[in-house]
Formats: C-alpha cells, sequence, structure tokens
C-alpha cells in the first residue's frame, strides 16, 4: 500500500477544518509523521530527518542531515566533501549539513505507520488546542451540560471538552440528571490521558461573585464591589459589599429594585440558599456587628492580636446570632476573619436620671376606734 501524498495533503487541509485545528498544526503532523516513514524505509530510526510537504502540489521533501567526510563509508549518516559543497559551497570537514532527497512513496509498513503516528499526534494536538481554549477561560462561569452522574462525581460536556464536577464543588441539596444545563465556574484545566479534563464548581464562592457581577453593572464601572464572601452552597452566604462613589448605596445596588438582582443570583443557585447582603467597614466592630445580620449586637470586645472578639447580644437575640447548628455565627466569622464568641446578656439599663414629682402628703386616716371616741368627746362638749 503506497501513500497517495495528494490525497494526503487534501486530506489535511479537511481534518484542520473538521477538528477545528490550524493547518499548520496539522501539516507539522504529518510532516512528522513521513519523517518517521522515511526514517523506516530509507535510513535508520537515529537519522535525523526533516520532511517539507506542499499542500498545493502533494510534493514532499526530505532533508537528511549527514557529516561531511573525506571518504564515505555509511552514506545514510554521511556525505563527501565535494557532494556537500554542490549545495553549500562553505561545507568543510566535520560539519553536518541537510541533503535534499525527493521522496516518491513509501512501502505498506512505513505508510502504516506514518498512519499511526499522524492519528496520536493529530490526538495530541487536538487536545493541546482545548486547553490553550480553556485555559484562557479558567475563572470565568461557562455553559455545560450534564452527560452523567457517577456517584457523587458529576460529568459534564463544555463544548470539546469534558469537564468533572467532584462532591465538593456541587451545591448541597441540588439534583443533577443527563442533558441538564447549567452554568458552571471553571476552577482548572487538567491534561489526563483521555484528553484535557475541566474541573468546574457551582459550590464556591467564585461562583456567586460572578453571578453578581453579572447582575450589577455598577461592580464594572467601580462604583460598589464585593470585599468578602462567606459560603455554604445550597445553605447560606454572606456577602460583605462597600461603595466607592458617595452616595451609592451598595446594598441596595447588589439588591435591586424589588430585589430583581438579589434573586436572579438565586433562581440560579437554588431558592433554598438564603444570601445575606451586608455593608463593609473598615472599623472591624461595626463590621462584625454588621456580620452578624440580623442579630441586635448590644457590644463586641476586641482581642486583635488572638484575632478573636466576644459579641454581646440580647438574651432574645442568642439563638439568631448563633444560627441553626451555628451556621450564622460561622459564616460571620469567615466573613470577618475574627474568631467569634457569643455571649448573652441582659439588656442594658438607660443611663440618667428619672425625674420624679413628689405629691403633698394626705392625712392618715384614724381608726375606727379613735373616731369614735373623737365624736363622743364633741357630743358631751355640745351638751355642756
Amino acid at each position: 500500500m503506497d501513500m497517495d501524498f495528494k490525497q494526503l495533503a487534501v486530506a489535511i487541509q479537511a481534518i484542520a477544518e473538521e477538528k477545528n485545528l490550524p493547518e499548520d498544526v496539522v501539516k507539522e503532523v504529518v510532516e512528522q509523521a513521513l519523517a518517521a516513514a522515511y526514517r523506516r524505509d530509507y535510513g535508520d530510526r537515529e537519522q535525523e530527518v526533516r520532511v517539507n510537504m506542499n499542500l498545493q502540489s502533494g510534493e514532499v521533501d526530505a532533508y537528511v542531515m549527514k557529516e561531511v567526510v573525506n571518504k564515505v563509508e555509511d552514506p545514510e549518516t554521511q556525505i563527501s566533501a565535494l557532494e556537500a559543497r554542490k549545495t553549500n559551497k562553505f561545507a568543510k570537514l566535520g560539519d553536518m549539513v541537510e541533503q535534499h532527497e525527493k521522496v516518491e512513496s513509501f512501502g505498506r509498513v512505513a505508510a502504516q505507520t506514518a498512519k499511526q503516528v499522524i492519528l496520536q499526534r493529530l490526538r495530541e494536538a487536538e487536545r493541546e488546542v482545548v486547553l490553550a481554549e480553556y485555559e484562557d477561560k479558567i475563572g470565568t462561569i461557562v455553559n455545560a451540560m450534564v452527560s452523567r452522574v457517577e456517584g457523587n462525581i458529576v460529568r459534564l460536556e463544555l463544548g470539546k471538552a469534558q469537564g468533572i464536577m467532584p462532591r465538593s464543588e456541587q451545591i448541597q441539596g441540588e439534583r443533577y440528571y443527563p442533558s441538564q444545563r447549567l452554568k458552571v465556574f471553571l476552577k482548572d484545566v487538567e491534561r489526563g490521558p483521555r484528553g484535557p479534563q475541566l474541573v468546574v464548581s457551582r459550590g464556591n464562592k467564585e461562583f456567586i461573585e460572578l453571578l453578581f457581577r453579572s447582575e450589577v453593572p455598577e461592580m464594572d464601572a467601580g462604583a460598589v464591589e464585593i470585599k468578602g464572601i462567606s459560603r455554604e452552597a445550597g445553605v447560606r452566604s454572606k456577602i460583605a459589599v462597600a461603595s466607592n462613589v458617595q452616595g451609592v448605596d451598595p446594598v441596595g445596588t447588589f439588591v435591586g429594585g424589588h430585589g430583581t438582582r438579589v434573586n436572579a443570583v438565586v433562581s440560579e443557585v437554588g431558592e433554598q440558599e438564603k444570601i445575606d447582603i451586608v455593608v463593609w467597614t473598615e472599623n472591624i466592630t461595626e463590621y462584625i456587628m454588621n456580620a452578624l445580620s440580623p442579630t441586635k449586637v448590644n457590644r463586641v470586645s476586641i482581642d486583635e492580636a488572638g484575632k478573636r472578639a466576644k459579641v454581646y447580644v440580647p438574651e432574645d437575640q442568642l439563638s439568631i446570632a448563633i444560627g441553626r447548628g451555628g451556621q450564622n455565627v460561622r459564616l460571620a466569622s469567615k466573613l470577618v476573619g475574627y474568631e467569634l464568641d457569643i455571649e448573652a446578656e441582659k439588656a442594658p439599663q438607660l443611663d440618667g436620671e428619672v425625674n420624679t414629682v413628689e405629691l403633698p402628703k394626705q392625712p392618715k386616716l384614724k381608726r375606727k376606734e379613735a373616731l369614735e371616741s373623737s365624736l363622743l368627746d364633741a357630743i358631751e362638749e355640745h351638751g355642756q
């Protein structure tokens, strides 16, 4: 089976278009395979050979590296000085020069070898192109479709690449099924034996941030920004926001009119996940009080060195401050970067004096016996 170079040239252009590969990449792969075939048919495996193929005519030229010598003992690796100077007049003894060889065809074994190398190298080239495409998208949200669910791992299709979403990157309580379309955060690109594999997430805090960025154009304008996020995916998230423009309400900007912006994010991550949006401030005491929202806080005692804070709340606010399973205080701690200890205390007394009005003393009522005695005395005096 001889190799038809003209058909091969046409195939290169078709493969490049079909696999969305640059034509020069496919051409390079084929030329490497042809060099391997040439070594098998005309030289040896250690020989240094370069092949060039003309995609228009299908002609193949081989260039074999040979050492310039006085007397040729091995024609496959050596060339005489006289022959070498026909193409390179500066060639001297000991130099390595390229000798041009016209290639008309390869034998059956060499052709089969070339075919195998081409297929292998094309797969590798395709993987590299996919890797290059998706490496530029790391840290962004991309569209994906669930292909299958294997235990705790969700496998997805992202164009020409395959993605996986481990259990740790999923939203708690969210169900996945084949053909389901999802937005996912592209976390990393890994090289695997079966091609590039994309690691995606819906459960990390970056996913929440990018969802808000798509809903809040003021973020791109620099008017507002997200300062911090703590998240337990599928349950609750706390987001600290700040304004960089005087008069702009950061919380209102992220919530949106009638809650449209925050509701759009909730609809993507699931209504079971509650999102608290609080104001960020450099004052750590105020920041802690905001982070514990919706808890009402009496006062905060800060331990800067130990990165701890003791938070005092009214007795009726203790359960709210801690949250179910300690969730509220846990997320607030992650958000502010301080270990928070919650303590209940009675409501503090109001400072200041209380003005009182002293009423005039009323005469005390006499006992019954005293009244009767006074009455008898009055009657006797009157009778006299």
